[in-house]
């Protein structure tokens, strides 16, 4: 997170912005995974912390897209104009992401009809996954872009609706 001398936020390091680069990510089928990739965005706008290392400035608009299998984060300044482009293989977070949709399918079919400690347990699982792919996502931004834990949890989940099958 980025301080001004006084220790408060530095509200310029936020994104105001979020798009999904329509050439590289197309819109689902499926409304329910739409569904999700708006809430994601909607949550990161709510409230994130996101500074470029070694740069002042801000706020940033995000374009998200993918290319030759790599996920592609264009930073653009308040104005629209291009700042930045980090390119970031999937490898890391294929295994978590994986993982994470084994348990989101089996959350989404728990609340149908599992007890409720069942769906607590799944639930606690979900939490701990996006905390794995938070910090694995935070890892391979640094140096590149500094972004707090929820931000990162939240950029996990948002990455991961881009490849949710449903």
């Amino acid at each position: 997170m980025t301080v001004d001398r006084t220790g408060a936020p530095d509200a310029r390091a936020q994104l105001i912005e979020i798009r999904l680069d329509e050439a590289s990510i197309a819109r689902s089928a499926n409304p329910n995974i739409d569904h999700e990739r708006q809430v994601a965005i909607y949550d990161l706008l709510d409230a994130n912390s996101f500074a470029l290392d070694g740069r002042e400035g801000g706020p940033y608009r995000l374009v998200l897209g993918t290319q030759d299998e790599r996920l592609v984060f264009n930073v653009l300044d308040e104005a629209g104009e291009h700042v930045v482009s980090h390119h970031l293989s999937f490898s890391p977070l294929r295994r978590i992401m994986k993982d994470y949709f084994i348990v989101c399918d089996n959350y989404y079919a728990a609340i149908k009809s599992a007890p409720p400690s069942r769906i607590q347990s799944i639930d606690m699982g979900r939490r701990v996954m996006h905390d794995d792919g938070g910090r694995v996502l935070a890892e391979r931004l640094k140096g590149k872009i500094n972004v707090d834990h929820d931000t990162a949890r939240r950029l996990f989940t948002l990455i991961c609706s881009l490849h949710w099958k449903g």
